[in-house]
């Protein structure tokens, strides 16, 4: 094979360079045929004709050799969370995760564990959703300004915030977590305990003493063992471990 390569408006002829085939073993798994165990499905890609994130790579598969391969990916940035998997036995982010150049290592991509899968990388984020949900993330007062405007926060109070607004909802940090795959049913986890937490130091809420209620209980906060996976595999780097110990600082202080 040759590329042509045009210099100074001469056009001449180039060796391409060889093929660096990669191998990926992807989980596939279709709700079509359920009587079918899931499996792992080889696809060899040409590193050189790929870009360089693990994303890239399963958008080249789809679009070149196996179209029916399901995953859920939109803004390429690490911003939405949609492709968050199990890659190299890490949990992580498609579009962030480098795909690791050595073609004689292949790399193996699950869909997040323990979860109720949809088709193939895609889990059921259903109850996960539910769960954000039951701890009102949204900002709660009896009042508002009476001019009509914007609930003001000094400078330090927005500081306190820092490393807790910033979470995506991937569910890394949970479907990571030991005690959420053996409790999800009543366990919040760690991606829904640092909402939790989000809005229980925001200075302009003012339900704190309801959200410390609704955590007072056996199971929704104090399944947490500090196993520390949560925090370990955050594709953003943030701290679910350290909100979750402040949690239950405030309410052993209450």
């Amino acid at each position: 094979m040759f590329n042509v390569i045009f210099k100074r408006g001469l056009a001449t002829e180039v060796k391409a360079a060889a093929p660096r085939l990669k191998t990926f073993k992807i989980y596939r798994w279709s709700p079509d045929t359920p009587a079918e165990k899931p499996r792992l499905q080889e696809y060899k890609v040409d590193l050189n004709q790929c870009g360089p994130m693990v994303l890239d790579a399963l958008i080249k598969i789809k679009n070149e050799q196996d179209p029916t391969l399901t995953f859920r990916r939109s803004c390429r940035e690490g911003i939405c969370g949609s492709c968050a998997m199990n890659i190299g036995g890490r949990n992580t982010l498609a579009c962030l995760c480098r795909i690791d150049q050595n073609e004689n290592k292949q790399t193996k991509i699950y869909p997040l564990p323990h979860m109720y899968i949809v088709r193939d990388l895609v889990p059921d984020l259903t109850h996960f959703y539910k769960q954000y949900k039951s701890i009102q993330p949204y900002l709660q007062r009896e009042k508002v300004p009476e001019d009509g405007k914007e609930n003001l926060q000094s400078i330090a109070d927005r500081k306190k915030l820092d490393g807790l607004y910033e979470c995506i909802l991937c569910a890394c940090c949970s479907t990571s977590c030991p005690s959420y795959w053996w409790n999800q049913e009543q366990y919040l986890g760690p991606a829904v305990l640092m909402q939790a937490y989000r809005w229980l130091i925001d200075s302009r809420d003012e339900a704190s003493g309801i959200r410390k209620q609704m955590l007072q209980n056996s199971m929704s906060l104090y399944r947490c063992h500090t196993i520390m996976n949560c925090t370990r595999t955050c594709p953003k780097g943030l701290n679910p471990g350290r909100a979750i110990a402040e949690i239950k600082k405030a309410l052993a202080m209450d």
